[in-house]
């Protein structure tokens, strides 16, 4: 059975293919550029919805599900590389690393969500919850399968391991849960949660075995002085860091993804699910 659902990219540029034949891996192509978002009204909305509904969510919400959308409008960003020809995914799927400073061993935590772009935002947010709840209580059995088999490879296989598993599972498209794999760990995209860890800017590196062509760090929301309407005045903003594989996200797709994130992220009542009561935002 196949691992992901997907169809070869068709239209292939000159400059792709020549990309896709310089780089074999995703060492070498990486991109990296920083997108800084005024966070005022995103703020302002998460704090209206806390008080309407007693929900509270977090930057990293908005984040990724304005991800999800920028995918959806961006489908050749969500893609990956098998025998060197791009391949189209048919969903969008997102991993998101979170931290837990309070654990007994601080890391990351990983929570996927699949089909992003089609939940509206409370549904990602409570399924992102969920899923790191899962996994910080030892609940997710997926990923606690792959933690114990890979407990028992080798130090010195596991370079080796990660390149086999990578192949079984993208190059030929064969579904891990045979091994106790989870299906599509990483998704289409990476989000990690820099902010809570105090950093302003965090460049992450490409992890070649993941096939994930894009990994997002938003950092920590700050306040600094802006220019508003002529005048110096206090606005709250937030860095999101970005790490591209070139062989096939160029400044055209990262131009997509970067205003997509900016409009949402900037005017968030607009298009994000509205808090009961309070009146929809216009422009």
């Amino acid at each position: 059975m196949a691992h992901l659902e997907l169809k070869p990219k068709q239209d292939v540029s000159s400059f792709r293919k020549l990309a896709i034949g310089s780089w074999t891996t995703a060492y070498d192509p990486t991109v990296y550029g920083t997108l800084t978002v005024r966070m005022d009204a995103a703020l302002t909305y998460l704090d209206a919805l806390h008080q309407r509904t007693g929900v509270r969510l977090t930057p990293l919400h908005l984040v990724i599900k304005a991800l999800g959308e920028a995918l959806r409008r961006c489908p050749d960003a969500n893609a990956l590389l098998r025998f060197q020809r791009i391949y189209l995914r048919q969903h969008i799927t997102l991993c998101a690393l979170v931290s837990d400073a309070d654990a007994d061993r601080p890391g990351l935590t990983p929570a996927r969500i699949e089909d992003v772009d089609q939940k509206g935002l409370h549904a990602v947010a409570q399924e992102l919850d969920a899923a790191v709840a899962r996994a910080r209580e030892g609940r997710d059995a997926a990923l606690e399968k792959g933690r114990g088999l890979l407990k028992r490879v080798p130090p010195l296989l596991l370079h080796r391991f990660t390149g086999l598993m990578s192949f079984l599972s993208y190059s030929l498209n064969v579904d891990p849960d045979w091994l106790g794999l989870p299906k599509d760990p990483f998704g289409s995209a990476v989000v990690v949660d820099a902010g809570t860890l105090g950093l302003d800017t965090a460049y992450l590196p490409l992890a070649p075995f993941t096939r994930v062509p894009i990994f997002i760090a938003p950092g920590a929301v700050r306040e600094v002085a802006v220019v508003e309407e002529g005048r110096v005045v206090p606005g709250r903003v937030m860095s999101l860091n970005a790490s591209f594989d070139h062989r096939f996200i160029d400044g055209y797709h990262a131009g997509v993804i970067a205003n997509t994130l900016r409009e949402l992220l900037e005017h968030p009542a607009d298009f994000f699910d509205t808090p009961p009561g309070a009146p929809a935002s216009s422009r």
